[in-house]
């Protein structure tokens, strides 16, 4: 493998890939595809999906995600989940044998809350990276809202549900963007004037949009993204919370 390009694609609607990306798609000649088990294999046929409408003829490269071990410390647990992640990468590309680039579609954005970038950096020996931003899940949420990301001269900090749930509102933010949240920890913050915007499934035919003040809109999103992911069986969401808006 001379050549690992990282390929946005937003939040897997088609409109989030930019030329670019739909370029390094069909000049590619392998694709890495994890796949998340049974219940999530739509996640991979949708990247699928994806190839063929633009006219795509890589060859597809599966390899199925191994899975985090819950019982170690977050960090150490991240870690070996990495290297095994690696691991599999390495051996599906020893199997597929790619003669020119290979490209892997990344859901959301490769530098914003991803780990591949980490992942690839274990590979060995290391390939050349290009990275191919799309759509960003901010992005699609702010437009479907059509809310500006920041108020006038206003900062965004940006984090995870993890840390949402565990250290509360952070100190002096004025906006908080939440990634990766799970569990729902929006709906254990103390009221305090927040507003929350809500999307899931952006830019998709199956998009939902929810907002308003964290007391009314927390248990209507709890409910929603349940039903959701029971109707779908995955999920794909992100938040917005404004205090004072």
């Amino acid at each position: 493998m001379r050549e690992l390009v990282l390929v946005g694609i937003g939040t897997g609607a088609p409109g989030h890939l930019t030329d670019d990306g739909r370029d390094a798609l069909t000049r590619a000649d392998v694709v890495l595809l994890p796949r998340k088990g049974s219940d999530k294999a739509a996640l991979a046929e949708l990247r699928v999906a994806l190839l063929r409408s633009i006219g795509s003829s890589a060859r597809i490269a599966p390899f199925d995600m191994p899975n985090r071990n819950e019982i170690l410390p977050y960090e150490e647990r991240v870690e070996r989940w990495h290297d095994a992640i690696a691991a599999v990468w390495a051996e599906a590309l020893r199997v597929a044998k790619p003669q020119g680039a290979v490209a892997l579609m990344v859901w959301g954005d490769p530098g914003l809350y991803d780990s591949t970038l980490r992942i690839a950096a274990r590979l060995d020996p290391v390939p050349r990276l290009r990275v191919i931003p799309g759509i960003t899940a901010l992005q699609a949420l702010t437009a479907a809202h059509a809310i500006p990301f920041n108020s006038v001269a206003g900062s965004v900090l940006v984090t995870t549900g993890r840390r949402l749930r565990t250290e509360g509102w952070p100190a002096n933010a004025e906006t908080v963007a939440v990634m990766l949240d799970g569990d729902g920890a929006f709906a254990a913050l103390p009221d305090q004037g927040l507003h929350i915007w809500w999307g899931a499934y952006l830019g998709m035919t199956e998009q939902i949009l929810d907002a308003g003040p964290i007391a009314e809109a927390a248990p209507r999103i709890a409910s929603a993204r349940a039903a959701a992911r029971l109707r779908h069986g995955w999920i794909m969401d992100t938040y917005l919370l404004r205090r004072g808006a």
